[in-house]
């Protein structure tokens, strides 16, 4: 499958290897030239630098004929607005996005995105760990707690 990735932090090098190593044409998308480094000596991956807000850049990068999306940048607001230019202007359908804040993913969940959160995966299991129960498919973590609904 053709993959782009908006972000070469540590998450997105570490996808970008992962999915490259099982036979995925990838394209990372990244505006730091020494964010690259993550990626080793000699990556797998496309790289094409520039914003994955600009669609001339995005457009570079191939998402108009890709199958799936990852928005894995540091900044939440970046990570919404390139998911939604991306499913929007060139309907790409599988778009993930990379949201730190549980209670912004939570509501762009209720968008149709499709988003990940770090801190509610973490937090679910190791309270499952803690608990000593078998761990859920990851679904039951990647959600907003109970506890932390208005």
């Amino acid at each position: 499958m053709k993959v782009v990735i908006f972000g070469c932090g540590r998450s997105g090098s570490m996808l970008a290897l992962q999915l490259a190593s099982r036979g995925h044409k990838v394209t990372v998308i990244e505006k730091n030239p020494e964010s690259l480094e993550r990626l080793g000596k000699d990556y797998p991956v496309r790289i094409v630098l520039g914003n994955g807000l600009d669609l001339d850049t995005l457009e570079k990068a191939g998402v108009d004929s890709c199958n799936a999306f990852f928005a894995m940048t540091r900044g939440d607001n970046t990570n919404l607005m390139a998911a939604q230019i991306v499913q929007h202007n060139y309907g790409v359908e599988r778009v993930a996005v990379k949201v730190s804040d549980p209670v912004r993913a939570e509501a762009y969940r209720k968008l149709g995105l499709f988003c990940i959160n770090a801190a509610a995966l973490i937090a679910g299991m190791c309270l499952t760990w803690f608990q000593q129960e078998n761990y859920q498919p990851i679904d039951e973590y990647n959600k907003l707690a109970e506890e932390m609904e208005l």
